[in-house]
């Protein structure tokens, strides 16, 4: 398989008079990919929709011609009632979809392999798919409430909600759940849709090939403020994610009373009045617990149901009474963050050494 970057620019040159006539949303969507991932699923789109009509094209031609040639009027057409089999036309009709279906299966089959959502992006998938890697994995875990997602970099001691930034050429390795019903994640320019589900963990491995913006959106309706759980994700070169990381290391921290009132249904305008949080659209926190998305999973694993006041989503929901349990052994590690002056939101925290291991298997000079 050649290069996927010339295979890009095909794309892009295809799609975009496509995505610009239709909704603008479309524009930063799987029609426009800005990542690997997403190339190859366009890819598969494109070609899936060429040989189809292999065997649709011949129903749309050939339905007009037989009714032009056979109508009642032609006395030139030859009558045969008594015509029921043909050997030819028999292995014609069903042979060639047979072939297309056999060879197109396999083809998708060894696509949905190589870009399965649980599959780490390494040295080898940058190799076999001809995708730069430069530096180390990000790691972000995704947990969604009503109706906004809250975006948890443990590495980093930092949050977000409602836009989710990640750095050009460097895997990122996503963690899924719910802290209410069941929603389903999808940036359409990096990747494919996943599930989030109460209780339970997905997975989804992305990476961005330049910088750019698509829409995260939950694709599973939720309840009457589903419209709104939309919100940027942004790739970006490395200095501005870095100088993101530290802006963010600046906003208060997320405590647990924060996470409770967070929780709470509610776009993000009515948490940021929940949070007497200034301004518009999305905003970020400091993560002092970085055990805080084992937490959410660990609501749903005492093996007796949720009570209706601590259920995020709950019409008796009560932030005050929803603390989380503690988190799991092994599922995560937490920082403390102390006051630094008489304002409660100004605070010092220590977060998680800045320096990565570069060294990647497998990515070693030649």
């Amino acid at each position: 398989m050649r290069s996927i970057h010339v295979r890009a620019g095909s794309l892009a040159a295809i799609s975009a008079p496509v995505a610009m006539l239709g909704d603008p949303a479309l524009a930063a969507g799987f029609l426009r990919p800005i990542g690997p991932i997403a190339e190859m699923q366009l890819l598969e789109l494109i070609w899936a929709s060429v040989i189809v009509l292999i065997a649709v094209l011949p129903v749309f031609v050939g339905v007009p011609v037989i009714l032009w040639r056979y109508r009642r009027s032609n006395n030139q057409a030859t009558y045969s009632p008594q015509w029921h089999f043909n050997t030819k036309l028999e292995i014609l009709m069903w042979g060639v979809p047979t072939a297309i279906v056999v060879a197109f299966g396999i083809w998708l089959a060894q696509g949905v392999f190589r870009i399965d959502p649980y599959r780490t992006i390494d040295a080898e998938m940058a190799r076999g798919m001809e995708f730069e890697i430069a530096g180390p994995t990000v790691r972000i875990d995704i947990v969604g409430l009503d109706w906004k997602w809250l975006y948890l970099y443990p590495d980093e001691g930092v949050a977000s909600v409602g836009e989710m930034v990640i750095p050009v050429h460097r895997p990122v390795e996503i963690r899924l759940t719910s802290d209410t019903v069941m929603q389903s994640f999808m940036a359409p320019a990096l990747a494919g849709q996943i599930y989030a589900m109460a209780g339970m963990e997905t997975q989804l491995n992305l990476i961005a090939s330049e910088e750019g913006e698509t829409l995260a959106e939950n694709t599973q309706y939720n309840g009457t403020g589903f419209p709104q759980q939309r919100g940027p994700v942004r790739a970006v070169a490395e200095d501005a994610y870095d100088a993101w990381i530290a802006s963010a290391r600046t906003a208060p921290p997320l405590d647990d009373r924060t996470y409770g009132l967070l929780a709470k249904s509610g776009d993000l305008a009515a948490a940021r009045d929940d949070l007497d949080r200034e301004g518009s659209g999305p905003f970020a926190f400091t993560l002092p617990d970085g055990a805080l998305f084992g937490r959410v999973l660990a609501r749903y694993m005492t093996g007796e149901p949720v009570p209706p006041e601590t259920q995020p989503g709950s019409p008796t929901y009560d932030p005050e009474a929803a603390r989380l349990p503690a988190a799991p052994h092994g599922a995560g590690r937490s920082v403390a963050c102390t006051p630094t002056g008489p304002d409660a939101d100004a605070v010092e925290c220590p977060f998680p050494d800045d320096t990565h291991d570069n060294h990647m298997p497998g990515m070693d000079h030649e």
